[in-house]
Order: structure tokens, then C-alpha cells, then sequence
């Protein structure tokens, strides 16, 4: 087994991406891609950082003829941060009141072209007093109020989060106690949980109710008013899923279980990476497309259609990171 194959079943067998193998070896991630890739051979220092961060003598991984993974006497020294009781406690009340904030926040994205919607639709009404110009500059303003609150809620979040980050980023312990304390806390927790998850499952599933209902109206008014139901419908379904899902996996965070797996952290993150993007790139398609053509009553469709093509885009993303790990 040649070098490089050995530094990629080294790198898998450690639940590291090339990323965090580069950042733990101070060199670029190309440059580990081409270690991995036989185009180049790791200097004599790197040889011996390699094998001093993996635990394995230098004879394994220079010598193709050694199959066997050959361990150091002693692996590296990385001091391991340890949660305690009173940690784990904190970390829970918190990530309780952070649920609360994100949901809200994400509300606030989905409801925020509410307004711009309605006073749309208002100046088609007979004799309305309200201009277009008016009309699109106010509901602007108030859309980009609502996305300005949502995402200073989050910025907010993010700063109190900072002390618990090595939860998400580093390997940890916890304390004696903690996890049958957190597995109580689960186990109280469990039927809340079940419950937003059927209701917002629901709500996300009949949604679309008052939108056909507004399509068979003559109003384009009402039409658009129906629209906006929606809209707060899949607002409120998608507050319950996070406000549900935030408490949970932070109680699966303490208790390495599920998506917080050591195995599955490195998956987790790819998935969260790739929804980020695709989200941030339907708002910008939304946004270039309404704005251009100056049919925010048409454009709504967008959303449904990015909802049906993320199922699809997790589905191949998830395809790939199997073959991957193959």
C-alpha cells in the first residue's frame, strides 16, 4: 500500500475531512489532496507530523510493503475539553432560550414578504389611493426590516454561542453524571418533541390549502391574502420544527448520538454547508427574478419549486458522501 493510500484510510479512520487534516498539518488543503492523490510526497517534517498526529511509526508509511498499521508507543498528547454537570446544564438552558430566538428569526425570513405582497395586490384594488412606487418602496423597506431583525437575532445567537462551540468542534468528554442527566432530560422530552413534529408536518402539508382556495376566487386581492396564509402557515411549521430540533440535538450533541455521531460529524457538516448555499442561492434567484420582472405576485413559485428540488439535492449529496465513504 502506497503512502498516499495510507494517509486517506488514516484521515477516514479519524472521522477528519481534508480540510481539518490540513488545518491540523498547517498546510493548504490542495496540498493534502496531492499527498492523497500520489502527485506529491510529504517533506521529512510532515512525514513526522503525520505519523506523530496519526500514532503510527514512520516505517508504515513510508514502506509500501507494510500493510499493517504499525502504532507509536505513544500517540499524540491532545488535551480533551471536559463537560461538566454544570456545563452540560448550561449549555441545555441556553440552547432552550437560542431555540426560541431561531425560530422566531426564521419566521421572520418567510413572513417578510408578506407586506411587499399585500400592498402589491392593494394597488390593483378600484380607486386604491396607494401608488406602485409607494407600494414597492414601503413594502421593500419593511421586507428588509423583517430580514434585519431576523438575522441580528442570529448574529445574537451566535456571539452567546461561543462558549459551547468546542461542543460542535472539538473532540470532548463528559463528566460522571452527565449523560444520565441529559438522557432524563430526553427521555421528559421526547413527547414535546414527537408532538411539534407531527404538527408541524401538518401544518407544512396543508399549507398549500389556502393558496388553491385563493386561486378559484376572482380577487386577485383575496388571491394574494390567501397566499399570504400560506406563507404563515409554513412560517409557523417551520418555527415548531426548530424549536423542536434545536433542544433535541443539542441533548444528542452531549450524548454523541445520531447525526452528532463521531462517525456522522463530518457528514453533518457537508449537509449543512450544502443547504446553506442552496438557500442563500434560491433567496438570491427569488429576489433577481422579482425584481426584474416586477411580478411578486408570480414569482411566490419559486419557493414550492426550491422546496421539491432540495429534497433532490440532499438525495445526491447524500449519494455522494456514501461513495465516499466507500
Amino acid at each position: 500500500m502506497i503512502l498516499a493510500d495510507k494517509i486517506i484510510n488514516l484521515r477516514k479512520k479519524n472521522g477528519w475531512s481534508q480540510e481539518e487534516l490540513a488545518e491540523k498539518m498547517q498546510v493548504s488543503r490542495q496540498a493534502v489532496s496531492k499527498w492523497e492523490g500520489a502527485q506529491t510526497t510529504p517533506d521529512l517534517d510532515k512525514i513526522l507530523a503525520l505519523s506523530k498526529l496519526f500514532g503510527v511509526t514512520t516505517d508504515y508509511l513510508l514502506k509500501d510493503e507494510i500493510e499493517d498499521e504499525e502504532f507509536t508507543d505513544e500517540a499524540e498528547a491532545t488535551p480533551v475539553k471536559r463537560v461538566s454537570l454544570a456545563l452540560a446544564n448550561e449549555f441545555l438552558g441556553w440552547r432552550k432560550r437560542a431555540a426560541k430566538r431561531i425560530a422566531a428569526a426564521t419566521f421572520l425570513c418567510i413572513f417578510s414578504v408578506v407586506s411587499l405582497l399585500i400592498l402589491a395586490a392593494a394597488t390593483e384594488l378600484p380607486g386604491s389611493p396607494i401608488s406602485e412606487n409607494f407600494a414597492a418602496g414601503l413594502g421593500l423597506t419593511l421586507l428588509l426590516a423583517f430580514v434585519a431583525a431576523a438575522v441580528a437575532i442570529f448574529v445574537s445567537c451566535g456571539f452567546k454561542n461561543a462558549p459551547f462551540e468546542f461542543i460542535d468542534k472539538e473532540p470532548f468528554e463528559t463528566e460522571y453524571g452527565v449523560d444520565g442527566m441529559v438522557k432524563e432530560r430526553q427521555k421528559e422530552y421526547r413527547p414535546s418533541y414527537a408532538k411539534c413534529n407531527v404538527a408541524a408536518t401538518c401544518l407544512c402539508v396543508l399549507s398549500p390549502i389556502p393558496l388553491f382556495v385563493g386561486m378559484v376566487l376572482k380577487s386577485e386581492f383575496l388571491t394574494v391574502v390567501m397566499l399570504t396564509v400560506t406563507l404563515l402557515l409554513v412560517g409557523i411549521g417551520a418555527a415548531l420544527f426548530i424549536l423542536a430540533g434545536v433542544r433535541w440535538a443539542s441533548m444528542q450533541k452531549l450524548l454523541k448520538e445520531g447525526a452528532y455521531a463521531k462517525r456522522d460529524r463530518r457528514e453533518e457538516r457537508i449537509k449543512e454547508t450544502v443547504s446553506s448555499i442552496y438557500w442563500l442561492t434560491a433567496t438570491a434567484i427569488y429576489l433577481s427574478i422579482s425584481f426584474l420582472t416586477k411580478a411578486w405576485e408570480d414569482t411566490w413559485i419559486v419557493w414550492p419549486v426550491a422546496g421539491v428540488m432540495f429534497a433532490v439535492v440532499m438525495c445526491i449529496c447524500n449519494i455522494f458522501i456514501d461513495k465516499d465513504n466507500k
